[in-house]
């Protein structure tokens, strides 16, 4: 898995102080911009979380690209709606080269790990052997009906992934691009670096609230599992080890 923070909007907790200041000033947010000072911007983002005044720090928006990642994780991040998301598409991207993401547990177990590549193996088969019979199919089609040979390959090969894209697993490798406003990040935070998460989705959100942690340190400086921000909200489901999250987050912070 590979996690890049691509951009972000710039000088976000400076920004997000001014958006503070501007629910309870006459000043402009120009104004208000050039009168913060970083020992200024601090106080109001400390005031800010202690408060749980959250809507001024939707003003800053984070953008990375992530690879390496199973379309099972796909499906758990697109949950998060208030997000962008582009994604590498299965109907005009041809899997050539087979990539899938193996869980852990499987990849330890000798007897799990080939039982499992081979299904993988399997899969890619069918998936290879379907593209080309219906590619074959469409391309007499589309000569049938006047199209030249380039054009109708081209065509082809495109509607015949679309249907062969159906045997592909949820292990099979995607790559993406998310961007989250701050508040967003802070409840995705909150959901998925719980270690009850699945491992993978966990996995990112680590690597997600790193990044963040260095470019905006004052802002995210509460962000994390919510057991980090208080008791452990899981109740009776709790993982029962929040002191070791705390410090694991904690460390993370200082990387």
């Amino acid at each position: 898995m590979e996690v890049t923070l691509l951009g972000y909007t710039p000088v976000p907790e400076k920004m997000i102080a001014a958006a503070a200041k501007l629910c309870y000033s006459d000043s402009g947010a120009m104004d208000l911009m050039d009168g913060l000072d970083e020992e200024k911007t601090a106080h109001f983002m400390e005031m800010l979380t202690n408060i749980g005044h959250e809507s001024p720090i939707e003003h800053a928006s984070f953008t990375f690209a992530i690879e390496g990642v199973s379309r099972s994780l796909l499906a758990q991040i697109t949950r998060h709606r208030i997000a962008s998301f582009s994604v590498q598409s299965q109907r005009y991207v041809k899997k050539s080269s087979f990539v899938y993401i193996t869980p852990p547990a499987i990849a330890e177990d000798p007897q799990a790990k080939a039982v499992f590549e081979e299904s993988m193996a399997h899969a890619f088969a069918a998936y290879n052997q379907l593209a080309d019979q219906l590619e074959q199919r469409y391309l007499q089609e589309n000569l049938r009906a006047g199209m030249t040979e380039k054009a109708a390959r081209s065509k082809a090969e495109k509607k015949a992934i679309e249907d062969a894209r159906f045997v592909l697993p949820n292990a099979c490798e995607t790559k993406m691009m998310v961007t989250m406003n701050a508040r967003s990040l802070y409840h995705f935070f909150r959901l998925r670096c719980c270690r009850r998460a699945q491992w993978e989705i966990r996995e990112l959100a680590m690597k997600m609230l790193r990044l963040c942690c260095q470019a905006a340190p004052l802002l995210f400086a509460n962000a994390g599992p919510g057991c980090c921000s208080g008791p452990c909200p899981e109740g009776k489901m709790s993982c029962g080890a929040a002191s070791e999250v705390r410090s694991q987050v904690e460390a993370l912070r200082h990387e």
